[in-house]
């Protein structure tokens, strides 16, 4: 690299080392060597995203029905257990899908939401014009970012509480798709409601979303019939005993199980020190996470790229299973001096305390 390049890491290092977070200054060196090492991954795999997926859903399924005719305690747990992680990184999906073009993966979004997205209530309509904000780099960890909001500088009883919540998700989709929705046509009012606050997966209660136009109108009504019907079916099985009380409980807790995993890791996804003001991309970079090889555990708790989340910020186009290169790449390619180093950290409880230990020190 030519002398400019360093002198612009070093102006870059020197700033994130005394300013707060809203102040920290690009680094061009390193998004310059991201943009220039990630060119040629930015092609999708189908074969890898249909593999994966198949994979992820029979594995998901067919654990979730051992779970729910078990005959002993241990052999419920385990299979609930793996149906869980195994639906959780089927899910996972929907955030590549936020991302990609229909062309990149013909025929993957709508074979998701029919495998994945309608049976568990979430269609992709909930990440879909939604996650986009999370990223534009005017709005990120601003009060019109969906998922973002300030949790290391908030009180340290949040955290439990933020956590907690997502017990309730499972329940809360049925009400939404099996009660909401078919309410919401003849209620004056609560169709605006439904869509503004009860249709994206978000964590900033301040965030509404927009009502939806043109072709994504069509396709999100689609889904979303889709959705309801099948929460309504799931409702009136129950109802007449064609699908036992007890099955209902068993499949709601594993689901529940792949909402609070998923919570914890929307947790430790990025460190919440923004207190709301616009910020560069180094900065984005810097308040995200990477949880890179040699742990081994964060291809559960954070599958298909997520354990990449930092590096998705700096490349939002590249697909979830050319990240690892990517970050390979740039972690030979970049000095130790470099920013890109210091998004990465070596596990889930290393940073559960980190956060912990921020809203103790915020609340003094």
């Amino acid at each position: 690299m030519n002398s400019s390049i360093v002198m612009d890491r070093r102006e870059a290092e020197a700033a994130a080392t005394k300013a707060p977070l809203q102040r920290i200054a690009d680094d061009k060196a390193m998004l310059r060597a991201a943009a220039e090492m990630a060119r040629d991954l930015a092609a999708y795999r189908p074969a890898i995203f249909w593999s994966d997926l198949i994979a992820s859903v029979v594995i998901g399924y067919g654990a979730l029905l051992l779970a729910v005719t078990a005959t002993s305690l241990a052999a419920g747990l385990i299979a609930g257990l793996v149906s869980a992680l195994a639906l959780y990184r089927a899910v996972s999906f929907i955030h590549e899908i936020s991302h990609m073009k229909p062309s990149s993966v013909r025929g993957f979004r709508l074979g998701w939401n029919l495998l994945v997205g309608i049976p568990l209530m979430v269609p992709s309509l909930m990440y879909e014009d939604v996650h986009v904000h999370h990223h534009a780099r005017t709005k990120y960890g601003t009060v019109e970012d969906p998922e973002y909001l300030p949790l290391a500088l908030m009180k340290p009883w949040t955290l439990p509480m933020f956590v907690a919540v997502s017990l309730l998700a499972p329940i809360g989709l049925l009400i939404r798709y099996g009660i909401l929705s078919p309410l919401s046509l003849v209620v004056p009012g609560l169709r605006k409601m439904v869509v503004e606050r009860y249709s994206g997966l978000v964590i900033n209660p301040a965030y509404r979303r927009r009502m939806p136009e043109g072709r994504f109108r069509t396709e999100w009504l689609a889904m979303e019939i889709g959705a309801s019907l099948w929460a309504i079916a799931v409702i009136a099985m129950v109802v007449t005993g064609v699908l036992p009380l007890k099955a209902l409980l068993i499949i709601l807790a594993v689901v529940a199980v792949t909402t609070v995993t998923n919570q914890i890791r929307t947790l430790v996804a990025h460190l919440w020190e923004n207190e709301g003001e616009p910020m560069t991309v180094t900065a984005q970079y810097l308040d995200s996470v990477n949880v890179p090889p040699p742990a081994l555990l964060p291809m559960l708790w954070a599958p298909v790229g997520l354990r990449y989340h930092a590096l998705h910020h700096l490349l939002p186009s590249v697909p979830y299973h050319n990240l690892g290169e990517a970050h390979r790449r740039l972690t030979a390619a970049l000095g130790t001096d470099s920013p890109y180093h210091k998004a990465s950290y070596p596990g889930l409880p290393g940073l559960v305390g980190k956060i912990a230990r921020s809203t103790m020190i915020a609340r003094r």
